[in-house]
């Protein structure tokens, strides 16, 4: 029986890996705004993690940012300099913080969301509720983690790419935090609370662990 739920737990994280490297490969899972790429791609991550507990959030939060790097990479734009370390402007140190903003903020998403949904439950909060709280919740974690890196290790950087000055960075990162951060936590609500009522209730592996 251990044996059989293992199986089906590594083919339904197999399952949503796949989709994130569909999602991200065929660019359907970014989507280009003028400053930045808004995105879908946090939704299989949040349903992994639902499903699946933390350390699955944390490795479809690993694929999330490698298909960010390879989208930033092929089809820069921007601000691609933050997600890709091969479109660096200040040389190691550059690919380091983007490899951190990419890739690290993504794994440690995809482990918070777990831990939300985890904690919901814990607290006995209906699946109802806990579904769409888990994915508002989430995304929001998402979008301050990513446009708070940006905003500590390269706001100079993000200023040169907008040609304004320094001082004019916080306003602009907080204008893009309310332009894309809310509605995606507003998609990822419903999306999640849709979706993973349907594979709560019809996945073994979504059963309390």
């Amino acid at each position: 029986m251990r044996q059989q739920k293992d199986t089906k737990r590594m083919a339904l994280l197999g399952m949503l890996i796949a989709v994130l490297l569909v999602m991200g490969m065929t660019g359907i899972g970014f989507i280009p705004l003028p400053v930045i790429k808004a995105t879908t791609m946090h939704i299989p991550v949040i349903l992994g993690a639902v499903l699946l507990g933390p350390g699955a959030g944390a490795v479809l939060g690993g694929a999330f940012g490698l298909c960010s790097i390879w989208a930033n990479t092929i089809t820069p734009g921007l601000l691609s300099f933050a997600f890709s370390p091969f479109m660096s402007t200040t040389g190691f140190p550059g690919m380091v913080k983007s490899v951190w903003i990419a890739l690290g903020c993504r794994i440690l998403f995809g482990w918070l969301a777990g831990w939300i949904w985890k904690l919901l439950k814990q607290l006995k909060v209906r699946d109802l509720v806990a579904l769409p709280v888990t994915g508002a919740v989430a995304t929001v974690c998402h979008t301050l983690l990513v446009m708070g890196s940006i905003y500590i290790l390269l706001a100079q950087q993000y200023a040169d790419a907008k040609q304004v000055g320094v001082s004019a960075v916080f306003g602009l990162v907080m204008g893009t935090v309310t332009a894309s951060g809310i509605p995606e936590a507003i998609a990822a609500a419903v999306l999640v609370a849709a979706i993973g009522k349907a594979l709560l209730r019809f996945t073994a592996v979504g059963k309390k662990r």
